[in-house]
């Protein structure tokens, strides 16, 4: 039997009640023979006693911490366990669609890509709505001579059945980790991820990193998969949901960022750091708020209680970090 080229490295996202469906829809609709690695992150019991079932079922690795993981983290602690010649890091909220891997991996061998990303989509129903078909992200030098950042990703909020026959596969400047094959190889040249991108524009780092090192990244537009976000469907999923957007997260992650590139603390910076705790305020507290006047006057019960959640965020990745959360996992 031939050996598989690739191996999926599944890592938690921001929560867990979407991992089951991630799971199926892997197994379901990949043909190409694969090996599997599933990092997982402190998961609540329900779901860790499910995954170690379906380890033991179907054989792929299972890799346990008892503590939360930031996202480069857990693709690091996956990374370790690859043999094969290519490997996809999936968040645990992504489905795919059939042939999905083989045109992956394709695009790789025709065209020696380091990284391929997929056409992805977002939100329920899945493979509808565009999330990202390619983008940019490099560095620029404006007249100043101020070192600015260009981010943008094509065709976001489009309907696939509008565009999907015009895309074509080509290489670009960006691609996402909610799914993304990379060369192994690849990273006994970069180094392993950035564990002080914490949160968020890993991959920005990621794919300039890849593309100053002369290597290419491709789009491809036969493979199609879905990634579904909260907010939060159980309470367990709450706490690490509340870490993984936290503001100390989000603060670190881009100042590393403007710092590792040697970045002007510019409008993009900016602009970020007044949308702090987005996602927090718009899936739990102003949902909360709701639900308790029934909507009227909402929005100031909101800004009340999104006072005392950013001193619980605070204290909850004060404690986090204060535990020494690390290298401490189990394999299986």
């Amino acid at each position: 039997m031939t050996e598989p080229l690739v191996t999926l490295v599944v890592v938690p996202r921001e929560r867990f009640s979407y991992a089951q469906t991630s799971l199926e829809s892997i197994y379901a609709h990949t043909q190409l023979p694969f090996k599997l690695v599933c990092v997982d992150g402190n998961s609540p019991k329900k779901l860790r006693r499910y995954l170690e079932e379906q380890a033991l079922e179907k054989g792929f690795k299972l890799i346990r911490t008892e503590h939360y993981l930031y996202p480069n983290q857990a693709r690091n602690l996956g990374l370790q366990a690859v043999d094969t010649p290519y490997l996809v890091f999936v968040d645990n909220d992504v489905v795919v669609s059939p042939g999905w891997l083989e045109a992956l991996v394709t695009c790789a061998e025709e065209t020696n890509a380091a990284v391929v990303g997929p056409l992805m989509c977002q939100h329920e129903p899945i493979h509808a709505e565009v999330h990202f078909a390619g983008g940019e992200s490099h560095v620029w030098v404006d007249k100043l001579g101020r070192r600015r950042l260009r981010e943008k990703m094509f065709h976001q909020g489009k309907t696939v059945a509008e565009i999907r026959s015009s895309l074509d596969r080509t290489p670009t400047e960006l691609a996402e980790f909610h799914c993304v094959l990379v060369r192994r190889s690849l990273f006994d040249q970069i180094g392993p991820l950035d564990e002080a991108m914490l949160n968020t524009k890993e991959h920005l780092d990621f794919c300039m990193t890849v593309r100053e090192a002369g290597e290419t990244v491709y789009f491809e537009p036969a493979s199609l998969v879905t990634y579904v976000p909260g907010p939060p469907q159980e309470w367990a999923d709450v706490h690490y949901y509340m870490l993984r957007w936290s503001n100390r997260w989000t603060l670190e992650s881009l100042h590393r960022l403007r710092d590792k590139w040697n970045l002007a603390e510019d409008g993009y910076f900016k602009t970020k750091y007044k949308k702090l705790g987005w996602r927090r305020y718009g899936t739990l507290i102003y949902p909360f708020t709701q639900k308790l006047t029934f909507g009227a006057g909402s929005h100031l019960l909101a800004r009340a209680l999104a006072k005392t959640e950013h001193w619980l965020n605070r204290y909850l990745t004060h404690r986090h970090r204060a535990s020494g959360a690390n290298t401490n996992y189990s394999q299986g």
